[in-house]
Order: C-alpha cells, then structure tokens, then sequence
C-alpha cells in the first residue's frame, strides 16, 4: 500500500517538475488548459496519424485494388492489420522514435516499424507493399490532414460554438437592458447591452461557420505529383481515380495538381478563418475590459483570489486580459504559418516540415484565449445603476433624434441649427429642455421631443437583439 502511495507520489511530483521545465508555457503553465490538444498534435499523435496512413494505403492497395498478387486477406488477417493502427501505444512511437534514431528519416521510421508489426501479425507477404510508390509527403500530408480535421472536430469547433453561446445567453439576459454607446469614446446614441452582445456573436458565428467549411485537400501520388512509379511498376491501373478514391474515402479532397508536396493553400484558409475568429475575440476582450473600466460590468470575486500583491481592493480583468495576450502569440504563429506554407522551392524544400510542427502551438494558445475569455464571461454582472446613471447624464445624445425630427417635418438648415447649440457640450434634462424651448418647433413636436429620454432612444436594438439570439442559437446549434 505505501508502495502504490510513494509511487502515486513521485509520479504526481515528476509531472509537476515536467512543467516547470517546460520551454513553452503551452507545455507548463497552462498544460492544463490544452489537455484536449495534446493526443492530437503532439509528436505521438503525428506518429499515430502517419502509421494509420500507411496500414490504410495498404489495405487499399490489397483489399481495394487487389493489387498484391496472390493475397487474399482473410477477415482475420484484415483486422489483424486494422489494429496496427487502431491499438498504436505509446510504447510502439517510443519504438519509431528508436528507429528513426538509426534511420535519421521519420517517415522510413514509420514504414519500418509498421514493417516489423506485420511480421509479427503473420503477414511478411505484405511487407514491400508498405509505403508502396510512395514519397514522404503522401504520408505527410494525410497524416496532418487528419490533425488539423481532428483538431477542428473534436477541440476548436466545439470551443468556438462554446463561446459564441456565452456570448448568446448574457445577451438574452440583457436584450432590452439600456447603455451608452460610446464612439471614438464619446458619448453617442445609446444602445442595448443584448445588442451589443448580439454583434459579437454574430461575428464569432460567422468565423465559426467559415472555419467549418474549410474543405481539407490530400494528395498520394508520388515523389512529384505525378504518378510516376505507379506507372512503372503498374501501368495497367488507373491511378488517378485509385488516389482520388482513396484520399475521398479518408473523408478529404483530392487534389490532383501536385509537386511532391500538396501545396497547402487549404492550410492558409484553415489558419486565416482562424485568425479572424481569434482577431474578433481579442476586439471582444478589448471592448468588455473598457466596459469593466468604465464600471458597466462588474466582476464576481472568487473566494481566495487577490487581485493584486499590494491594493487588497482589486478584482482585476485577468481573464480577457489573458485571452488577449495569447490571442497576439497565437494569431502571429499563424499567420506566418498561413504565408510561409504557400511557397515552396521548385518541387519540393523541407522549410514546410518544420513550420508545421508548430500547429499545435497556435491551436494551444487558441484554445487558452477561449476558455479565458469564457471563465470571463461567466464572472460578469451587468451595472444596472451605473448604466442608468450615465444615460441620466447625457441628454446630448438626443441632439440627433432632435435635428432628424425637425429634418422630417421641414425645417430649414435642422442640423446646423442644433450643432450650434449642443456641440462639444455635455446637457443635463433641464438644459436639454431649454434648448427645445429656443428652437422653431411648434408645440405638439416640442412636447413630443420633450417626452424622450436617453434610456427609450435604442430604436430596434431590443427587437434586433432579440431576434439575434434565435438565429444565431440555430446557426450554432447546426455546426
């Protein structure tokens, strides 16, 4: 029993010591936070994806094609094969990596180890149809084809739609809730909080949908595109519908226009509609930290955290400040991934091999600013009171209602006459009220424009809020 415990112990104590000595605070400090992602993009998860394209392209070649001759794999045998793939541990990259060690190729890694794993399921006569016609790149780029579907599926879309809804709820709980706008950080005509909620989530929908629809293209079809040892080896087979049906059966698009890299543009899309979405996130973090300043939100303390080392009253915006941070880090890794994976020297250069292993890197520092700014979202309160109060203030904001009215009803010059009177000056009820006592109404419109107050002038905004919440809840709901 001690035993187990000391074991449980130093375990528990080696996984601390791993992070404090990690490089990037993806791998220390907010390990926690990216969990999710490591199965996916690590070095494992790339060694994971490259074995199961290779046990793929073979069962292709031998069930599909029925291309090695004189094999005729039993059910047996075809699920002894699948597991290759399906059961790959830990210790078998541990065993790759070993290989590659000697071979100094980790893609001809792959290929021996997968070799070796047939040798003890019983299957050496499918052996040299490992990595069959292939260059490292028709492995490559289908086995990040699948990291980035699998990052997108089972890590980012959900996050994404998690935060779009956060956004959504605190909207519908403040749809008809009045607030000041504020452009170029003046006052201007008011608006609701649900509104202002709704505009966000409309954008972050919008990336959201626009990320989701980035088709991924594959290719496998040889050292440069051009199905040159198939045709050596295979002349009677049609390779081109055998690789475009193969690389539609894993669930991505062919392209057949090819050096001996797929040429990436699919990549760029993919991190471009996810710069946007993390761009509209930090103008959000941004927005909602200039709220709190002002007072608009305010922030639910959490027993037990400090704000600051030295002024024990602080609740600071930790959590967007931190999202907006690693929104920067994240967003400037990809966008050069985005530019730099567009160009390649003639054929082939390996520039791209190492940029993309830092994929994991951006969606890490993603997926952190998401959940910083969700953790955000849940700690707000709406001011009410001090909304109120600086709509009370601001009776300026009526100038516009004022001289559009007057528009309406055919007074001459309506605009210049109400700058004069109103510009650059901040108007209380009683001096708002003055002002339409010296201008040429007559007294139905006088009263009429009398009756207003800054908190009524939100023209639609609660019917646009309102009406925001729905479509986008149904757009969210179907991705």
């Amino acid at each position: 029993m001690s035993n187990e415990r000391s074991a449980s112990t130093n375990h528990d104590i080696g996984s601390i010591t791993k992070e404090l000595f990690a490089i990037s605070p993806v791998d220390g400090r907010y390990r926690r936070h990216v969990v999710e992602l490591a199965p996916i993009c690590s070095e494992f998860g790339l060694i994971q994806r490259r074995v199961a394209v290779e046990i793929e392209w073979l069962k292709f070649l031998a069930v599909d094609l029925r291309f090695v001759g004189g094999v005729n794999l039993a059910s047996a045998q075809i699920d002894a094969l699948q597991a290759i793939q399906a059961e790959f541990s830990e210790m078998d990259a541990e065993r790759v990596r070993a290989i590659e060690r000697e071979t100094n190729h980790d893609v001809k890694a792959v290929e021996y180890f997968v070799k070796e794993q047939l040798e003890r399921a019983n299957l050496q006569t499918l052996k040299e149809y490992v990595h069959f016609a292939c260059t490292s790149e028709d492995i490559n780029n289908l086995a990040y084809a699948m990291m980035f579907r699998d990052v997108r599926n089972e890590v980012l879309l959900p996050s994404m739609v998690n935060v779009a809804r956060e956004v959504l709820a605190l909207a519908a709980e403040h749809l008809a809730t009045p607030m000041l706008s504020r452009t170029h950080g003046q006052t201007a005509s008011p608006t609701t909080v649900g509104k202002e909620l709704v505009n966000v989530a409309a954008r972050l929908t919008h990336w959201t949908e626009r990320f989701s629809a980035v088709s991924i293209h594959a290719k496998i079809n040889g050292a440069v595109g051009n199905f040159n040892a198939h045709i050596a080896a295979a002349p009677e087979i049609d390779w081109q519908t055998a690789s475009a049906t193969f690389v539609s059966t894993l669930g991505f698009t062919p392209n057949p226009y090819t050096t001996q890299i797929e040429p990436h543009d699919w990549i760029a899309e993919y991190l471009n509609a996810l710069t946007g979405f993390n761009q509209v996130i930090l103008d959000f973090d941004r927005d909602i930290w200039g709220y709190i300043s002002l007072g608009y939100f305010k922030q639910k303390q959490v027993e037990g955290e400090i704000g600051s080392s030295t002024m024990p009253h602080k609740v600071n915006p930790i959590d967007f400040e931190n999202s907006e941070g690693n929104v920067g880090i994240g967003n400037a890794l990809a966008k050069h991934l985005a530019d730099k994976l567009l160009i390649s020297r003639w054929q082939r250069d390996l520039t791209d091999s190492t940029v993309l292993r830092n994929v994991g890197t951006v969606f890490g520092h993603t997926l952190i600013a998401i959940k910083s700014t969700i953790r955000g979202l849940k700690k707000l309160e709406v001011n009410h009171e001090l909304l109120a109060e600086d709509l009370s203030e601001a009776w300026e904001v009526l100038s516009e209602a004022v001289q559009t009215v007057m528009r309406r009803h055919g007074h001459p010059d309506p605009y210049e006459t109400v700058k004069n009177v109103t510009r650059g000056r901040q108007l209380s009820e009683p001096l708002y009220l003055e002002i339409l006592d010296g201008l040429p109404l007559d007294e139905e419109l006088r009263a009429q424009l009398k009756a207003m107050h800054p908190s009524t002038y939100i023209g639609l905004a609660t019917q646009l809020a309102d009406t925001g919440v729905h479509e986008l809840s149904v757009r969210l709901q179907n991705l």
